[in-house]
């Protein structure tokens, strides 16, 4: 214990084992819904599920604890949401692209995400971007994980007039009537533990919330479909570990013929592009939420943090899985009190255990751990205190980050937040004579992402 206490310097972080313990078991639940929903996107492309999810498992475990033990960082990766959308349905299917091409994409991609990260470009960008926008993006990051925590919940529905509404709780009870209705009383209920002070009161309410769920489905309460709507109850069996052979080393397996070499540079590039944007929101939010920050805005242990998740795209691909990201689901553990890499490498270690357990760690409902991403988002909210809306001064900062919080979740992307942020902000302070308050980088950053609607 002596030995873990000195190597992850818990008491200079102001943690302890028990903390990081139960912080790294926080966010693995956030985010154990991937091992689901990734094999059944990627099964779209044509890939067999079961290697997709053993992939998932694997690259989830190597990159958290490559963030973990290099950096010594409270983050997790695993297969980034989106990313893994884009490679099916756009790649593979809109495209024609084979899935092993894909993956080979996905693999150069992350190898010049590693020469980024090792040359300082991506470090550059970071620091590039004022404190005030980067207190903005957490902010809308937070908004924008609590809106996933609606939408898993089931209690924000999409609605063709105003885009998205809450549920009508009686038209389907027994399934997203009562899904619903747990998950807003485990928000409830993590909130007041939260006010309480009680110990581990997000990873409570993800448990609490899970059993309330059993209790309905064995009294009839809560009725599966087994369509949309499955069985809440613990599931137990073994995992065919042969079919990761299935995908492992198959993005070597390709044939660029059908393609032109600008086409397949497009595909990287938008993978790429996206890719980086994402990944710096996620550490941004997360780093300003767990005062990581320093005076300058500036994240001491970026390059670390930069450079595993960036091996782990590359490792992902060979693997069997689409890019690999940092996840947002990390501030649930940092919420908690998460502040080294001891979380991170609890996460890990369950990732590992959970190609063993699959089943069991799948069957936890997307409503039980609804409550905690809804929950974290005020917690990340409260970044918002930090910019300096009264002061006229700060105005041409304050307004890019105010659009940057707003855009992250109406356009459902962290990377389009901080484009809309990045943009505003160089328009905003060039139209009021203040263009030496804009760094070289940040109008490299605009010109990006100004190109990348027009071109990708």
């Amino acid at each position: 214990m002596e030995k873990i206490e000195k190597f992850f310097r818990l008491r200079e972080n102001g943690t302890t084992f028990r903390t990081e313990v139960i912080a790294g078991t926080t966010t693995f639940l956030t985010m154990a819904y991937i091992l689901a929903v990734n094999p059944s996107i990627l099964s779209a492309a044509g890939m067999d599920s079961t290697a997709v999810m053993l992939a998932t498992c694997l690259v989830s475990f190597v990159g958290t604890l490559l963030m973990g033990l290099l950096g010594n960082l409270p983050f997790a990766i695993s297969a980034g949401m989106g990313l893994n959308a884009f490679f099916a349905y756009t790649v593979v299917l809109g495209e024609g692209y084979s899935w092993q091409t894909a993956l080979f994409s996905v693999f150069v991609e992350g190898i010049i995400f590693i020469i980024l990260s090792l040359t300082n470009v991506r470090e550059a960008i970071f620091n590039s971007i004022p404190l005030a926008l980067k207190r903005g993006i957490s902010v809308g990051v937070g908004i924008f994980i609590a809106f996933i925590g609606l939408q898993n919940a089931g209690l924000s529905v999409s609605e063709p007039s105003t885009l998205v509404s809450m549920v009508a709780f009686n038209e389907d009870f027994h399934r997203a009537g009562i899904c619903a209705l747990l998950a807003l009383t485990g928000t409830i209920a993590t909130a007041v533990m939260h006010i309480r002070k009680v110990p581990g009161s997000v990873l409570i309410g993800i448990i609490c919330t899970w059993v309330l769920g059993i209790i309905c489905q064995l009294t009839g309460v809560y009725v599966p479909d087994n369509e949309n709507y499955f069985s809440v109850l613990p599931a137990f069996g073994m995992t065919d570990f042969s079919a990761l052979g299935k995908t492992f080393g198959q993005c070597f397996n390709i044939d660029l013929s059908a393609h032109s070499i600008f086409d397949f540079a497009v595909v990287v590039l938008s993978f790429l592009f996206v890719d980086i944007f994402d990944t710096l929101g996620t550490l941004i939010g997360i780093a300003a939420k767990a005062d990581m920050l320093d005076d300058e805005g500036k994240f001491p242990k970026i390059k670390p943090a930069l450079l595993a998740d960036a091996i782990s795209t590359s490792v992902g691909a060979v693997l069997g899985t689409s890019t690999a990201s940092s996840f947002v689901e990390s501030s649930a553990g940092v919420s908690v009190g998460g502040r080294t890499g001891l979380t991170a490498v609890t996460t890990a270690v369950l990732f590992l255990l959970s190609m063993f357990l699959a089943p069991l760690f799948v069957s936890i409902p997307s409503f039980a751990t609804a409550p905690a991403l809804i929950f974290v988002g005020f917690l990340m909210f409260t970044t918002i205190t930090k910019i300096p809306v009264d002061d006229e001064n700060q105005l041409t900062e304050c307004i890019p980050a105010y659009l940057a919080i707003i855009s992250m979740p109406l356009f459902y992307s962290i990377s389009a937040g901080i484009g809309m942020g990045v943009v505003s902000y160089v328009a905003i302070n060039l139209c009021c004579g203040k263009k030496d308050r804009i760094s070289p980088v940040m109008y490299i950053l605009a010109a990006a992402f100004i190109l990348q609607h027009i071109f990708l």
